[in-house]
C-alpha cells in the first residue's frame, strides 16, 4: 500500500506537471515559438509514455492477480519503445533549433518553419513504426516453455528474452541494431548540434549573451544526459545477472522518474516559463 501511494503520487505529479507545461504553453501567445512547440510536444509524450506502464504497476500493488496477458506484454513492449524512440528524436529535433537559434539567429524564423516543426515530430514518430514492429514479432515468435514470470517492473526486452527457451541470437542482435539506430543516431545528430553551439556560444563577445545561451541549452542538456544514459545501459550493455538487475532499477528511471524531473527541470530553469 505504501508503494502504490509512492507511485501514485508521482503518477498525478506527472500528468499535472506535464500538463501544466501544455496548458502554458497554448493559452501564452508569447511562447508561440518552435523551442516551445518541441516542449510541448515532449510533455504529449511523457503523460502517454508513463501511462504505459504505471497504471498497471499501480493494479500490480494491489491485486492478488498480477499477471499480464501474452498481447497484453506484447503492445506494453512496443508503446515504450515506440514513445521512447519518439522521444530520442525530439530530443535530436529540439538540439537542431537551438542550433539553428544560436548559430544562425539571422534565418531562425526563415529555417524553423511551423511545417518544418510538424514534419519532424511527425517523422520522429514515422521512423519508429517498422522498427519496433520488427522487433515484437522476433520477440514474441520465439517459445516460451518454462517460467512466464516477469523479472521486472514491467513487460521489457532483456526480461523477456531470459523466458526464452531458444536461441535468441537474432532478437539481441536486432535489439541491438535497432538501439544503434533509435539511441546512437539521435544522440550523435544532439553531439553535433552542441558542437557547433558551444563553438559559437565561445565566439560571442558579451558575457551575459554567453550566459543566456548557456542557460537555453542547459535544460535540454540535463534531460538528454538521463535520459541517454539510462536507456543506453538498459538496451546496448552486455547482458548479465547483474546488468539485469541494474536495468531492472534504471528502467524505472527513465520511464517514471525522468518523465517527472522534465517540468521541473524545463521550468525552474526557463525564466519564460516561469514568468
Amino acid at each position: 500500500m505504501l508503494l502504490f501511494l509512492v507511485f501514485l503520487l508521482i503518477y498525478v505529479s506527472i500528468i499535472i506537471g506535464n500538463g501544466l507545461i501544455i496548458y502554458i504553453i497554448t493559452t501564452d501567445l508569447t511562447l508561440d515559438t518552435p523551442m516551445y512547440f518541441f516542449l510541448k510536444s515532449l510533455a504529449f509524450l511523457e503523460i502517454f509514455y508513463t501511462s504505459v506502464t504505471l497504471p498497471k504497476i499501480l493494479v500490480n500493488f494491489v491485486a492478488q492477480n498480477k499477471s499480464i496477458s501474452f498481447v497484453g506484454c506484447a503492445a506494453q513492449i512496443y508503446f515504450i519503445l515506440f514513445l521512447g524512440g519518439t522521444e530520442c528524436f525530439l530530443l535530436a529535433a529540439m538540439a537542431y533549433d537551438r542550433y539553428v537559434a544560436i548559430c544562425n539567429p539571422l534565418h531562425y524564423k526563415l529555417i524553423m518553419r511551423k511545417e518544418l516543426c510538424l514534419g519532424l515530430v511527425t517523422g520522429s514518430m514515422t521512423v519508429n513504426m517498422p522498427v519496433h514492429t520488427g522487433q515484437i514479432y522476433l520477440l514474441f515468435t520465439l517459445p516460451f516453455c518454462g517460467s512466464r514470470e516477469i523479472d521486472n517492473f514491467f513487460c521489457d526486452i532483456p526480461p523477456i528474452l531470459e523466458l526464452a527457451c531458444a536461441d535468441t541470437f537474432i532478437s539481441e542482435v536486432y535489439m541491438v541494431a535497432a538501439s544503434a539506430l533509435i539511441l546512437i543516431l539521435p544522440f550523435f545528430l544532439i553531439l553535433a548540434s552542441y558542437v557547433k553551439i558551444i563553438s559559437a556560444i565561445l565566439k560571442m563577445p558579451s558575457v551575459e549573451g554567453r550566459k543566456k545561451a548557456f542557460a537555453t541549452c542547459s535544460s535540454h542538456l540535463i534531460v538528454v544526459s538521463l535520459f541517454y544514459g539510462s536507456a543506453t545501459i538498459v538496451y546496448v550493455s552486455p547482458r548479465s545477472k547483474e546488468t539485469l538487475i541494474m536495468s531492472k532499477l534504471i528502467s524505472l528511471f527513465y520511464t517514471i522518474l525522468i518523465p517527472m524531473f522534465n517540468p521541473i527541470i524545463y521550468s525552474l530553469r526557463n525564466r519564460e516559463v516561469k514568468k
